[in-house]
């Protein structure tokens, strides 16, 4: 393995990092808050520590493959964790180290559960840091730094195909780094259109902008407690639908920029995703009617929830805990969902449920007719083998994860109801779950060791498990490897 290159690009994300941290500090020095200088020692220690990685770790062999890419990525994403989190201990308002990891891998993985008790108390400059922290992790750190940096080898598909969400990931244009460069372009665009929808509902600034990188990446951080409740019905449209935009794969915005409307609108991922969120909507809208004054109250309240749940944002303007059974049965299954593939959302992904789906027909008809030679196709193309293993076997390591987080967080003192729901939330980058996690509660309740659990449950979920297990696997730092 070559280790140096991945050191090397652990160093050059961490002096990213630094530079990112400038904006917290510009937010930080325009309202005066002492947390600037929190800012500033930990963009000193990036810069040190990121400097240092790329003195020593320089090497002529600039080759990425498969365990290079799956290595890297994971310990960026640490890297830049733990890095990130600095800010929130050294200004002590987040006293504890575990509890700003948590709260910093949180906000990286989009996950968007929060230690925070009083969240409308914390500084500007942090708040910024907090949903900036999903608006880069949303994309991915990693494609964003290829869109930026000069000389990027097209093997750093490696590195996309680690930190990328979806069964497969493919190059929009022959080169990767213009690749990224029309993902980022389209995610800024779409992120700066929100930020003005939302200022034409009369939200000011700051909360525009903090709350379109929580929708863009698919977060849910916020300014206020009650998450975007107490903003007007206008507001919670607009940030219903844009959630909903952002969770519809990247790459049918850019057949769209192509002229191509008719290819994209051909995807039955995403006539899957619209058909989720409208079943969904109508049947919550019809359960939880009796709690409402209005038809229209209780439509934008299930939608609102439904688009959030879906997209694992997390953003919230009503507390489903106090919703009935099938209302909350159906948010249970979306917490498992997610949205589609190449979209910034967690969760399964509609793609890949939709391909299981689509090999337990295919193992019926071969149990009724066993001479029978039949493919499995997606999108109009025959899924390739390779494709079709990954995915049985993501969804078999996948339940043994969930199960194994759940189990530990049952030594918690909390109820069945709010552990296998934090489980399910973490795991998916959700955010939200039910009884003591719910979306007007946070998870300050639970240990440092479960909340060390949980945020590797986040990372793992994020990163779609195989890159960090292959990262912490012994063998892989092996003589041979």
């Amino acid at each position: 393995m070559n280790r140096k290159m991945v050191f090397f690009t652990i160093g050059q994300m961490l002096v990213t990092e630094a530079v990112l941290l400038v904006l917290p500090l510009i937010v930080s020095a325009i309202y005066g808050e002492s947390c600037l200088f929190a800012f500033l020692i930990t963009i000193a220690v990036a810069l040190a520590v990121g400097g240092l990685l790329l003195f020593t770790c320089r090497t002529g062999n600039q080759v990425i493959y498969a365990k290079e890419g799956f290595v890297t990525v994971s310990l960026v994403w640490i890297a830049m964790s733990l890095v990130g989190a600095l800010p929130f201990y050294i200004s002590g308002e987040i006293p504890s180290y575990v509890d700003a990891v948590f709260e910093t891998v949180s906000g990286f993985t989009t996950t968007g559960a929060s230690i925070l008790t009083d969240v409308e108390s914390m500084s500007r400059g942090l708040l910024f840091w907090r949903s900036f922290t999903h608006w880069v992790g949303g994309m991915g750190v990693l494609v964003f730094v290829m869109a930026i940096i000069p000389n990027v080898s097209d093997r750093s598909i490696h590195l996309m195909r680690a930190e990328v969400p979806g069964p497969t990931v493919g190059k929009l244009m022959p080169k990767i780094k213009d690749t990224a460069k029309i993902l980022y372009i389209i995610y800024i665009a779409l992120t700066f259109i929100e930020i003005i929808f939302l200022l034409l509902g009369n939200m000011p600034l700051f909360d525009s902008i903090v709350h379109a990188f929580g929708t863009a990446g698919t977060g849910g951080f916020g300014v206020k407690g009650d998450s975007i409740t107490s903003y007007s019905p206008y507001l919670q449209w607009v940030i219903t639908i844009f959630m909903a935009i952002f969770g519809i794969n990247f790459n049918l915005f850019y057949l769209i920029i192509l002229g191509k409307l008719g290819t994209a609108l051909k995807s039955r991922e995403l006539w899957c995703y619209l058909g989720i969120i409208l079943v969904s909507t109508v049947a919550i809208t019809i359960d939880i009617r009796p709690l409402y004054d209005s038809l229209s109250e209780t439509i934008r309240t299930s939608a609102f929830q439904v688009s959030s749940i879906v997209t694992t944002t997390g953003y919230a303007t009503a507390d489903f805990n106090l919703w009935p059974g099938l209302s909350k049965g159906i948010i249970f299954v979306l917490l498992f969902s997610g949205a589609c593939a190449g979209s910034t959302a967690g969760g399964l992904k509609i793609s890949r449920i939709m391909i299981l789906f689509k090999l337990i027909r295919k193992e019926f008809k071969h149990m009724l007719h066993p001479r029978s030679v039949t493919g499995v196709k997606f999108e109009g193309k025959e899924v390739e083998d390779s494709t079709l293993r990954g995915v049985s076997n993501y969804f078999a390591i996948y339940m043994v994860c969930f199960f194994i987080i759940f189990v530990i967080l049952s030594f918690e003192p909390f109820d069945l109801e709010t552990n296998i729901t934090a489980a399910a939330s973490a795991f998916n980058n959700v955010g939200p779950g039910f009884s003591a996690i719910g979306p007007m509660s946070n998870w300050a309740g639970y240990s440092p060791i479960a909340k060390i659990v949980l945020s590797f449950a986040m990372l793992l979920g994020r990163l779609e498990i195989f890159p960090l297990i292959i990262a912490l696997s012994p063998r892989t730092w092996g003589k041979k490897a």
